[in-house]
């Protein structure tokens, strides 16, 4: 599917929209060069699971976990990090086990930890606001 938004708030949307199609475990991975929107698309993601805490990107702390709404968040930043490796050393086995959305930015990052059902969101930006987002691996009902 491949979708192109012109705002923020049109990718705050899709993000919303894709929450509801996603069942619990999920993997959302993020695609897309520093301001392409992958944060942007996660706040969507959150009040699509009925989230309403601020959601910011995990740059520094790695991780950040929302659990107030229908369903929990787990949003990861994996800019940090050099490989799959570091991402097995904080955990990433117990976070899968969790049954938690799991919105992972800077997926290229650590692609090998991925199982083939991940859903894949890749977003190109096309001037300030535009946004050509292709979205992969969603099962349609």
């Amino acid at each position: 599917m491949r979708i192109v938004t012109n705002s923020e708030t049109e990718t705050k949307e899709l993000g919303f929209d894709l929450a509801r199609k996603l069942p619990s475990g999920t993997i959302v991975a993020f695609y897309g060069d520093l301001g392409a929107g992958k944060t942007t698309f996660t706040k969507g993601l959150a009040q699509g699971l009925g989230i309403s805490a601020q959601v910011t990107s995990p740059t520094y702390t790695i991780v950040n976990e929302y659990e107030t709404g229908e369903r929990p968040l787990i949003h990861f930043d994996m800019y940090r990090l050099h490989s799959a490796d570091d991402l097995f050393e904080i955990g990433w086995e117990d976070y899968l086990e969790r049954g938690a959305i799991l919105a992972v930015e800077w997926s290229e990052r650590v692609e090998e930890a991925f199982p083939e059902h991940t859903v894949r969101v890749h977003i190109e930006k096309d001037g300030d606001t535009r946004r050509v987002i292709t979205i992969t691996g969603i099962k349609e009902e």
